[in-house]
């Protein structure tokens, strides 16, 4: 009921007011960032840094704005029965969208440095370590400001704040205590800090590991993302690149030479080949008319080897470049100098043949009379006859111990026996 002085009816009457307060002025934020939006794209259209705050970090500034207006508006209304609960809310959702804020204008800067850093051109090593480091400022700063809005908004609980009070006297054991457990993970966050800042690795560095050529396409605070030349994904832990070697072929610039061996016959002339590669490579696109070498590395095993050094911009042109130059030598030796080609030579023997002779021992002629050479044996052939040497090596050469002797002539007439 509505007392005679008429009490109710202006606390009613207060209320109403004020929430009309708030929703204006809430209203009245969310115009004036309108109007800020509006200015920020007019300033994007000569600079690059506005126009990409104006895309990112339009929603999460139109919220914050909003819930700190109306947090105010709700401060400076008359008390009710939930406003504290209502503040503390609006509080730790502040917090949230704070943390929001910041991150999308750290991903405006991210978007500036690669519109700004391009690593589509042929001289990119400045532009990938710079897009390197800021990506990873980007997720290390984006860890902490979630951490810290999460405890912030934590602590805005009186329970939590005395929890957390008593765990500042035991910190340091603490503390211990995470490390060793988080040990693995700790060393990878640090290694991906390394890597980042120590510039041994970049984003589409080409780098062989664990025998694989590969681009680096992505570096987080934890592991590497590799892409294969034939699209896999080789996943490797940021630690990897600090304990382990491999091979980063683009560290000092993009530029590369590569290779082409080829086995020829002795025949095949050199010079020929050299013009060759040399009008190979001068007509193709590929070629950065750097290095165009023709050498003869080898010359063993009756092949001669020849390695073409060869340059390209980048390691993919290099490799399309390499498999150009293969196929047109090879194409040469087949259609020009079929006499180049590698081949294996086989010498026949028009002589005498020589034949390997074993010796076999037979029991002396009891009578003690000379054996007769077998017919057709040459002079030269023979070790104990033909000559007086060897007539006194073969008197002097009595055949096995009589023991021996006697049991193959045993076996043999036990032979004998069975087969009559």
């Amino acid at each position: 009921m509505t007392r005679p002085d008429g009490g109710r009816v202006r606390d009613e009457g207060s209320h109403v007011r004020a929430v009309l307060e708030i929703v204006g002025t809430a209203v009245i934020a969310l115009a004036l960032v309108e109007v800020v939006h509006r200015i920020m794209l007019r300033l994007g259209r000569r600079s690059l840094v506005a126009a990409e705050i104006a895309e990112h970090a339009h929603r999460p500034f139109q919220v914050f704005s909003v819930l700190l207006a109306t947090r105010i508006a709700v401060q400076l209304s008359p008390t009710f029965d939930l406003r504290d609960d209502v503040l503390h809310m609006m509080g730790i959702a502040l917090i949230v969208v704070g943390a929001w804020l910041v991150a999308a204008a750290l991903l405006a800067v991210e978007d500036v440095a690669e519109a700004r850093y391009r690593i589509d051109v042929p001289d990119n090593r400045q532009a990938r370590r710079i897009r390197t480091q800021v990506v990873m400022l980007r997720r290390v700063t984006i860890a902490a400001v979630v951490v810290i809005a999460l405890g912030l908004a934590l602590m805005t609980f009186p329970a939590v704040r005395a929890v957390g009070a008593s765990l500042l006297a035991s910190a340091g054991v603490i503390g211990i205590v995470a490390a060793l457990a988080a040990q693995s993970v700790l060393g990878n966050v640090i290694a991906g800090l390394q890597l980042a800042f120590s510039d041994a690795i970049r984003l589409d560095d080409v780098i062989v590991v664990e025998g694989e050529w590969a681009r680096v396409e992505e570096i987080t605070l934890s592991h590497v993302v590799l892409q294969i030349w034939d699209d896999r994904r080789l996943i490797l832990p940021t630690s990897y690149f600090t304990t382990k070697p491999y091979q980063n072929w683009t560290r000092t610039r993009s530029e590369v030479l590569g290779t082409v061996d080829l086995d020829v016959d002795w025949q095949a002339s050199v010079p020929r080949l050299r013009d060759e590669l040399r009008t190979v490579v001068e007509a193709s696109e590929l070629w950065d008319g750097r290095v165009c070498v023709l050498q003869v590395t080898d010359a063993v095993g009756g092949y001669v080897r020849l390695r073409a050094l060869v340059s390209a911009p980048d390691a993919p042109s290099l490799w399309d470049l390499r498999c150009l130059v293969r196929e047109h030598l090879v194409a040469h030796l087949r259609d020009q100098e079929p006499g180049g080609l590698p081949r294996t030579r086989l010498e026949v023997a028009t002589g005498p043949v020589r034949r390997e002779w074993t010796w076999l021992w037979r029991p002396p002629v009891p009578d003690g009379r000379p054996v007769e050479p077998s017919p057709g044996v040459e002079e030269g052939a023979r070790v104990f006859s033909g000559s007086d040497d060897g007539d006194e090596r073969g008197q002097r050469f009595h055949g096995p111990e009589p023991a021996l002797h006697d049991t193959v002539l045993d076996e043999q007439d036990a032979l004998d026996q069975a087969d009559d």
